[in-house]
């Protein structure tokens, strides 16, 4: 399952979903509030985690669940709440905290920015929304408490990769993958060697969780994405 950042949508997944579905893994792909078909509605960490949590509930199987910059963090807030109903998380650049001062301080410019002068064609308060509904959030207090498999890809250009360090040391077994010559987006700028760490974290969690112990696709694939 495959959650995307901010002033995006779900179209961001495309070579994903196309590498996934040929290789006979189920995959969906969310619009999160304010974005894609949903941009007319306002962005919240609560109606975020909802739109997650109906897409887990309606997989045939605990899936493994991916998300990029905002769908990151999101993701990791909604494993942090529930992930009894995940196989494992892959997490790609939302390796800094973004709390304090300085986000509150990006929140206010981008809500004045919005409010004056209309940038974005109408989508800037997404940007608001998202610094708030991400205020005060701490991804190393979610990440600390996953016992399922977690795993980190950043691109090595990636100006969030800021507190890597502290998420290997909140998380010993954390998988990280640093992608040589990408940035931010990084299944994007290097799609095939994004699609090659998720598909083995994928096969990870086929050997590691056994048919009998999830609920059983058709085909015998027990985990989703």
């Amino acid at each position: 399952m495959l959650v995307h950042g901010t002033r995006t949508s779900s179209a961001i997944w495309t070579a994903q979903v196309a590498a996934l579905r040929a290789h006979g893994h189920p995959v969906t792909a969310v619009d999160l509030p304010g974005h894609g078909e949903r941009r007319g509605e306002r962005l919240t960490r609560a109606s975020a985690l909802a739109t997650i949590d109906a897409a887990v509930a309606a997989c045939h199987a605990p899936p493994l669940l991916v998300g990029l910059s905002l769908g990151g963090y999101l993701s990791l807030a909604y494993a942090g709440l529930h992930q009894d109903r995940l196989a494992g998380v892959l997490l790609a650049g939302c390796s800094t905290q973004l709390r304090g001062k300085p986000l509150l301080a990006y929140r206010d410019a981008a809500h004045h920015v919005t409010r004056t002068l209309g940038t974005g064609g109408g989508t800037w308060h997404v940007v608001t929304d998202m610094l708030t509904a991400l205020a005060g959030y701490s991804p190393l207090a979610d990440l600390r408490a996953l016992r399922v498999p977690v795993w980190l890809v950043n691109g090595a250009r990636d100006p969030l990769r800021l507190d890597e360090w502290r998420y290997r040391r909140a998380l010993p077994d954390l998988r990280v993958h640093v992608v040589a010559g990408a940035g931010h987006d990084v299944n994007s700028h290097r799609p095939v060697e994004f699609n090659r760490l998720l598909l083995a974290a994928l096969h990870s969690l086929d050997v590691q969780h056994p048919v009998g112990h999830l609920r059983a696709l058709p085909g015998g694939r027990p985990a989703a994405a």
